[in-house]
């Protein structure tokens, strides 16, 4: 059931970033109402021009989307596509008496955001989403999709299932695989899990991923090993050889995101991501040293 009269769900996207933008762009272009939550200038921007995608999977196209400053109208669901360190500013975008019963949906790294969003949202409207995608934005409504995957996984265990599903039906139309899980601790540690190690010795040595595995192959082990037992104990997964396996597989010039970010002079998602993992750490006694002295580095390298 949705909000709207329109048969298909009306969606809007808060920050139309590298993410934001290719979701904006491909829900429009399969027929759905879309709104875009930015500022003033990026705003008039996207009502103008639409966006324009380039991506090897989902071809050129541009897709005229709607947009504006701020929520002013129920939706069924508002993708959260900012980075950590803007959620709070961003937020202002979206009052909940307006978002009402629609779904808030944070595309966000990190475990910590959903317990913050329900107290502000409706508990059982929130629902965090894990997405594997490498996109980013070239210009305000100029998105490059580098990636031959576009994967969400749904999840929200106080969100009643048939939204999500009715969520995850309008992005397999629009082309992205998506799937709906029931273990949102598990989900939401899968990516954790795996992002964390990458994220923070990238950005530790200043070095894509293929120089990391194999210049400082076993500390990248031993942070694999410290944050597969973290997730285990919160309810995830803890695989370590297959997460090794994953780094192997990449291009070795690929990179985080937490590292393009350093590059860039950009405030780092280091307490989303290390700071949680920590913190998850000292919750169920696990001891990650190589993980503390990691984050500790990186916090007095970017003060």
């Amino acid at each position: 059931m949705t909000l709207t009269n329109h048969a298909k769900p009306t969606v809007a996207v808060l920050g139309p970033g590298g993410v934001g933008g290719l979701l904006a762009a491909l829900l429009a272009r399969a027929g759905h109402r879309v709104i875009c939550l930015a500022g003033e200038a990026t705003a008039e921007t996207l009502r103008t021009t639409g966006i324009s995608v380039r991506s090897r999977r989902f071809g050129d196209f541009t897709a005229p989307v709607e947009a504006d400053t701020a929520l002013r109208e129920p939706v069924d669901a508002c993708l959260v596509a900012v980075k950590h360190t803007a959620l709070d500013a961003a937020l202002t975008r979206v009052p909940p008496t307006t978002l009402g019963d629609g779904l808030l949906v944070p595309l966000l790294n990190g475990v910590d955001h959903p317990a913050g969003l329900r107290e502000r949202y409706r508990a059982d409207r929130v629902a965090p989403a894990v997405i594997r995608v490498e996109s980013i934005r070239l210009a305000p409504g100029v998105i490059e999709h580098g990636t031959d995957f576009a994967e969400v996984d749904l999840t929200g265990d106080p969100v009643p299932h048939d939204r999500l599903a009715h969520l995850a039906e309008a992005l397999s139309e629009a082309g992205v695989t998506a799937r709906v899980l029931d273990d949102e601790a598990a989900a939401l540690w899968a990516k954790m899990s795996f992002l964390a190690p990458m994220a923070l010795l990238t950005t530790r040595h200043g070095l894509p991923i293929g120089e990391v595995r194999t210049r400082h192959r076993d500390e990248l082990t031993a942070l694999v090993a410290e944050t597969a037992a973290v997730s285990r104990a919160c309810g995830g997964p803890g695989d370590p050889a297959a997460t090794l396996a994953r780094y192997d597989a990449f291009p070795p010039t690929m990179k985080s995101s937490m590292q393009r970010d350093a590059e860039a002079g950009r405030p780092l998602e280091l307490d989303a991501i290390g700071g949680a993992l920590l913190r998850a750490a000292g919750r169920h006694q696990v001891a990650v040293p190589v993980a503390t002295r990691v984050v500790r580095e990186l916090t007095e390298t970017h003060r």
